[in-house]
């Protein structure tokens, strides 16, 4: 089983700043140690020191005691190979950096920058053969455009689909896979929910520099976080709380790369806000609420084919 809370792995190669990496460590046996089980991991995240990291830490830790997700396709800001012979390659890589002999969950890594059919016909397959063989025990997709993936659920009839991750669509200022929970888990199919801070959006320090989103949403959640400042209170601890508490979803998964961060996040998914510091909060993001950004091939984004 997964933990309702999971430990996103993009921070240990270095995706928001530099760390340290006894201290990625020291994180995720923490993480052990408080109950996480479920760790979330790709190549893609600090061109592939993300995995090296954790494959470190996870070192001497009994296999059975850990959830284990990672993902193909994606290699860099704009490299993607979807391919077979390149996801069977990718896979066997992973394995050696994160030094196990199975990942618990296989992913097709941002499918919205491949085309459909690739994903259907080729990728997927695939991963089937890989699950098939024992290299994974479920398979999944990824992305950030809903209608893409509920595409994918519905056209994929060859192959099973377990899982579907997305991002920033289950957090305070966009909470739109509320909509689409039901059909993806009434096909007995798990929903992860993904960044639950909107990749530094819903904190004080706020987004990276290289943040997609937009100006007015970035102001907007720039103000929600003062607001919650001069409240005595952090937003980013009232957004894990709210994101984790999301119906119909497997698990949270929220970057972390130091024990703090992930004590603070127990902290926070434990901890109701205050009610009216809540609705203050909800009052100033109400009028971005759901505004967010393209990502992948626009041009070749599908209609949804599941209600959202």
């Amino acid at each position: 089983m997964v933990s309702s809370l999971g430990f996103g792995c993009s921070p240990l190669g270095g995706v928001f700043g530099r760390i340290d990496e006894k201290e990625g460590i020291r994180a995720v046996r923490t993480a052990l140690d408080l109950g996480i089980t479920f760790f979330d991991v790709a190549p893609f995240y600090g061109d592939t020191r993300a995995e090296t990291v954790l494959g470190r830490a996870l070192a001497g830790v009994p296999r059975e005691s850990y959830v284990l997700a990672t993902k193909v396709g994606r290699y860099g800001e704009h490299a993607f190979d979807f391919s077979a012979a390149r996801t069977r390659r990718s896979v066997e890589e992973s394995l050696g950096r994160l030094g196990v002999d199975h990942v618990d969950l296989l992913y097709c890594h941002d499918i919205e920058f491949a085309s459909m059919s690739e994903v259907l016909d080729e990728t997927l397959p695939a991963l089937d053969a890989l699950r098939r063989a024992g290299a994974c025990r479920a398979i999944g997709v990824t992305g950030l455009p809903l209608a893409t993936l509920s595409a994918a659920v519905e056209r994929s009839v060859r192959v099973r689909i377990d899982a579907v991750l997305t991002y920033c669509h289950g957090c305070l200022s966009d909470s739109t896979i509320d909509g689409m929970a039901s059909s993806i888990t009434d096909r007995g199919i798990g929903l992860i929910n993904a960044s639950p801070l909107a990749m530094g959006l819903l904190t004080h320090a706020g987004p990276p520099p290289w943040h997609p989103a937009p100006e007015a949403l970035r102001e907007t959640c720039a103000r929600a976080a003062d607001h919650c400042l001069m409240g005595g209170a952090d937003l980013a601890a009232i957004a894990m709380w709210f994101a984790h508490a999301r119906p119909g979803v497997s698990s949270t998964i929220s970057g972390m790369a130091t024990a703090a961060d992930v004590r603070r996040n127990i902290a926070a998914i434990s901890t109701a806000p205050r009610s009216e510091l809540l609705h203050g909060v909800m009052e100033i993001l109400a009028p971005v609420l759901g505004l967010g950004w393209q990502s992948g091939r626009v041009a070749e984004a599908p209609q949804p084919m599941i209600a959202p």
